[in-house]
């Protein structure tokens, strides 16, 4: 019961982390990151899915195995992640959507910021 239960949560954040490229408002990593942990506790063969994927493969095991980023890749996560962002806190006109996001894009950013910078 405890494993469906993760796998459909991982399910939801895997799709919640697609929708986050397209949708500047849900940042990505976070959510491919949380897939890859429900995924490790629920579904062997989804969690390989992800971390033999071309896209996300890489960073997923970084993160996960080697508890950091490359300069390069952090470089990469924190410009998308502030274009991303950026773009959807200037077409928002409620202010608490703006804070709100405002705090998502300063908890991601302070995150990666703090991870350790691995050597390619």
């Amino acid at each position: 019961m405890k494993k469906k239960f993760y796998f459909i949560l991982g399910f939801i954040s895997i799709i919640l982390g697609v929708i986050g490229i397209v949708l500047p408002i849900l940042p990505t990593t976070p959510f491919i990151l949380l897939s890859a942990f429900l995924f490790e506790k629920s579904s062997p063969k989804f969690h390989q899915l992800l971390l033999t994927n071309k896209i996300f493969g890489k960073y997923i095991e970084d993160y996960t195995e080697r508890n950091g980023l490359t300069y390069k890749n952090k470089i990469i996560a924190i410009t998308i992640m502030s274009l991303g962002m950026g773009k959807g806190f200037f077409a928002m006109q409620n202010v608490y959507s703006r804070i709100f996001l405002l705090m998502i894009f300063l908890g991601v950013l302070i995150h990666l910021l703090k991870l350790k910078t691995l050597r390619n």
